[in-house]
């Protein structure tokens, strides 16, 4: 039986830490901005703007919360003692960039929160949710326990929403969450093919794999969630991502293709195997035609494709077709605003683009699509989830003067040993989790 059901946009709140530590290697925008100051009160209204500009167009938009950070029950259990400012100043003092890690906002790149399977595609026609472990990353991989907190503070109850814990934070079962995952469909509602990219496979050392960057995300770990989540062969394809592109700074499937509906945007450097994936998508779309919508390495380099995360960027249902909401740095590269310009004209799928302001997100490596993980959500689901962190007028108003209220215009390196950032942090999330209704989510509520 199929349902009505919406795509639900749930996007990730900058965090009050938000800073340029450069901790993201084979991220190119993350390690071009090492050090630079950063501005974490301008970055939240970024996003909230973005949500709200979403919201007004009658998209459903729901918000995920920031960590704690830094995280000291981390540097505990690394070795450091005493109070939380002797912590922080003995870490500042023998283990700076221990500190940076435990002070990443990266969390608000909820893309990588966790990996969501609709109700129409699992076994037991519940949403499955599991957080992504990020075990590619040290300062990432610390955030599961709490996404999964938030998660299922979010979607409590077990009678719509099935909430598994993340995969084995080992290199051969490294998941990335829905940054390289993606589902097509005739309708939200109907059965749908969900597409996992991964970027080599862990236990077998003779397939193809990237040189220079590592690939953070393994087939086993891909095939795993698929089992956890109930899905059958029918709803599934698994896609080997090019190792040139990961080596060329494409970290993520979600920097070099992105699906909605029927309509898959990739650059022709997306794929191992380009003509094997769409072949399989197609012969698995319950009724749906594949729209196909390819850009050749003539018309963006893949350079070009990566320095403005042009593939980053939401695709969205309108009245009229597709909207693609890019970053403004697809218009700042002339290769890719070229393209944008034939791509509306073209009598494709996509028939318009609207550009969002999110630069102290992409100064880290973080897109539109990287701020923002989607659910697919019936109506009897929608109404089940707790409300209170969907965004409204209201809401917005709300957030916004939090944010002017709690966060600083400017934060640097040094700062994050600040006893007082610390406290400001908790004040800030202690009251967050009041708006927003979600109880004692943080390791220092509980």
């Amino acid at each position: 039986m199929v349902k009505h059901a919406v795509e639900a946009n749930f996007d990730g709140l900058v965090g009050p830490t938000h800073n340029y530590a450069g901790l993201s290697w084979g991220n190119v925008a993350s390690k071009s901005n090492v050090r630079a100051e950063s501005n974490p009160q301008e970055a939240a209204l970024q996003g909230l703007a973005k949500m709200k500009r979403l919201a007004d167009r009658g998209y459903v938009q729901g918000i995920l919360p920031p960590h704690e950070r830094p995280h000291i029950p981390t540097l505990r259990a690394l070795g450091f003692e005493g109070s939380d400012s002797q912590i922080l100043e003995h870490a500042v003092k023998t283990s700076p960039s221990i500190l940076a890690a435990v002070s990443s906002a990266s969390t608000m790149w909820t893309a990588n929160a966790a990996t969501v399977s609709p109700s129409a595609d699992t076994a037991d026609h519940r949403v499955h949710f599991t957080p992504a472990n990020l075990s590619a990353k040290f300062h990432r991989s610390i955030e599961h326990r709490v996404t999964g907190r938030a998660l299922k503070a979010i979607f409590a109850d077990e009678g719509y929403f099935a909430h598994h814990p993340a995969l084995p934070s080992v290199s051969q079962f490294g998941d990335e969450g829905a940054a390289n995952h993606t589902r097509l469909c005739g309708g939200y509602g109907e059965a749908g093919v969900e597409l996992f990219v991964y970027g080599q496979v862990a236990f077998n050392d003779q397939a193809p794999a990237p040189k220079k960057y590592p690939a953070r995300q393994t087939l086993e770990a891909s095939q795993a969630i698929a089992r956890l989540h109930g899905l059958d062969d029918q709803h599934t394809v698994f896609a080997q991502q090019n190792p040139n592109a990961i080596d060329a700074g494409v970290f993520h499937n979600d920097v070099i293709a992105v699906g909605n509906g029927n309509t898959l945007f990739y650059h022709d450097m997306a794929f191992l195997e380009e003509e094997r994936v769409l072949a399989d998508i197609r012969s698995r779309l319950n009724g749906a035609e594949l729209e196909a919508v390819r850009v050749s390495s003539e018309e963006v380099p893949i350079e070009d494709a990566v320095a403005s995360y042009l593939f980053n960027s939401q695709l969205l249902n309108t009245p009229d077709g597709m909207m693609l909401a890019v970053p403004g740095e697809c218009r700042e590269v002339a290769s890719v605003s070229r393209y944008l310009d034939a791509l509306v004209q073209s009598g494709g799928p996509i028939t318009s683009v609207e550009v969002f302001d999110v630069k102290q997100s992409m100064r880290n490596g973080g897109g539109p699509a990287c701020l923002r993980l989607r659910v697919v959500l019936s109506d009897e689901e929608l109404k089940a989830m707790h409300r209170g962190v969907l965004l409204t007028d209201d809401l917005y108003e709300r957030l916004t003067a939090w944010v002017k209220a709690h966060y600083r215009d400017r934060l640097s390196q040094a700062d994050l040993a600040d006893p007082m950032l610390l406290q400001e942090v908790r004040k800030a999330l202690d009251e967050l989790t009041g708006i927003l209704g979600l109880g004692s989510i943080y390791d220092f509520q509980l």
